[in-house]
């Protein structure tokens, strides 16, 4: 089966360096693997949750689409396409929507850090939360599982959304699909060694903090005086420079080979000077997008180009779409009109589906469970526990004295009251009969 990877970025403004390093560059990189068939998009729904700003985002599509095509994007290996150009995504997003609990919705990240922001302002909890920035979510499932991504390469911060899809998934098949799973779980692929470029200041390079060093924009010119504001110690040339936990040396890391990293930090501990160093960055920096800088000149001045390449990806995201979406329309009876046949009596199971419990850590680095219902519905979620032995200890405990040890578990019930109950002694009674065929 050929593995599929897909990646997405939000059209609310222009990339910097850290979105090429972060993104771009490793998600260029992956679609050149044998085997690999990869999708990219531009997410220009997304972009609606965050900016009301029509030209800002019209002006962002076309950069974005420009920078990952002067990046070495090859449209002929990948499926490159606009997010508003695949009508199918916003209906497959109502379809699992219908499946989506409320209470998954309100632990999103996202949604969470808008209502702590709100009460801290002493605000409603819901000030000026639309239903997009609640639902984002729901949306972004769709958006993997049209597709059916096996691996989405993401950021620490989105590794929940990805969880979340696989939920969607696996409820709408165990609900609709009769034991033929129509949508594939998706992994998220996270980059542990270089997740996040850090910023003018040491901080995570963003534009909301100001710190960020430009990508394309503004030319060589203006990437050098990004680079000359990096923020340093007040050591002098001839100085030994601290390499460890250095910004610019973490910067440095992202452009060069092995041998060049030594040599800078052999050269700053020799007292190079932190101005010598920073021309050295830009050399290396420069070296890499250099090239890519006048393809995506010469790209930003033929927009129509773009917009070709952009409707031929569309044309093949359709194809693969449009069959899986009526796929899910007929699983769920939206089917073209026919004799009805007679209704047939369902056949005894021979054995029920029991509940299941699912340990994981999110990116808080704290570790979790919850108890989904045999159709996938979630009966529990647990708070953060500081170590994942503790959270396999409670899930231990439930299962041998079910509701018993609600009363001091720290979960919180969603749903039903009773299919809890009935799920906790459920796994009581299979643990049980386990125990009694091992004696």
């Amino acid at each position: 089966m050929t593995l599929r990877v897909l990646t997405g970025i939000t059209t609310t403004g222009t990339l910097h360096l850290g979105n090429y390093v972060g993104a771009v560059r490793r998600a260029i990189e992956a679609s050149r693997e044998p085997g690999a068939e990869s999708f990219f998009f531009m997410a220009d729904y997304h972009a609606l949750i965050k900016c009301d700003e029509p030209d800002r985002i019209e002006r962002s599509r076309l950069q974005i689409a420009a920078t990952w095509l002067a990046a070495g994007l090859d449209t002929q290996r990948v499926v490159f396409y606009r997010q508003s150009d695949i009508p199918e995504i916003p209906e497959l997003t109502w379809l699992l929507t219908c499946v989506t609990s409320k209470g998954q919705m309100n632990r999103a990240h996202a949604y969470k850090a808008s209502v702590d922001a709100n009460l801290a302002a002493g605000e409603d909890p819901d000030a000026g939360i639309t239903m997009g920035l609640y639902s984002y979510p729901i949306l972004m499932a769709a958006d993997i599982l049209m597709f059916n991504a096996h691996r989405v390469p993401v950021g620490k911060d989105q590794a929940q959304h990805i969880e979340m899809a696989r939920d969607v998934a696996q409820r709408f098949n165990h609900t609709f699909t009769q034991g033929r799973d129509l949508f594939v779980l998706p992994e998220a692929s996270i980059d542990q060694e270089m997740e996040l470029l850090p910023g003018l200041d040491g901080r995570k390079m963003s534009k909301s903090y100001d710190n960020v060093i430009p990508l394309f924009e503004g030319g060589a010119k203006a990437l050098r005086e990004a680079i000359s504001k990096i923020v340093t110690d007040s050591r002098l040339p001839g100085e030994p420079k601290e390499t460890e936990g250095s910004h610019l040396v973490q910067i440095y890391d992202a452009f060069a080979t092995p041998a060049q990293r030594l040599a800078f930090r052999e050269a700053l501990r020799a007292g190079l000077s932190w101005g010598e160093a920073k021309d050295q960055l830009f050399a290396v920096i420069d070296a890499e997008i250099g090239p890519m800088r006048a393809q995506y000149d010469e790209l930003m001045a033929h927009p129509e180009r773009i917009e070709a390449i952009l409707m031929e990806g569309a044309a093949k995201a359709r194809a693969l779409a449009a069959p899986l979406l009526q796929q899910a329309r007929e699983a769920v009876g939206l089917r073209r009109f026919q004799p009805l046949a007679a209704p047939v009596a369902a056949a005894a199971k021979v054995k029920s589906a029991l509940p299941t419990f699912k340990q994981y850590r999110e990116s808080d680095g704290l570790f979790y469970f919850k108890l989904l219902a045999a159709d996938g519905a979630l009966l529990l979620q647990s708070q953060g526990l500081a170590q994942g032995k503790d959270a396999g200890q409670w899930v231990s405990r439930l299962k041998r004295e079910g509701t018993a040890a609600l009363a001091d578990a720290p979960v919180t019930r969603e749903g039903d009251v009773s299919v809890l109950d009935e799920a906790l002694a459920a796994l009581v009674a299979a643990e049980l009969e386990a125990a009694a065929r091992k004696g």
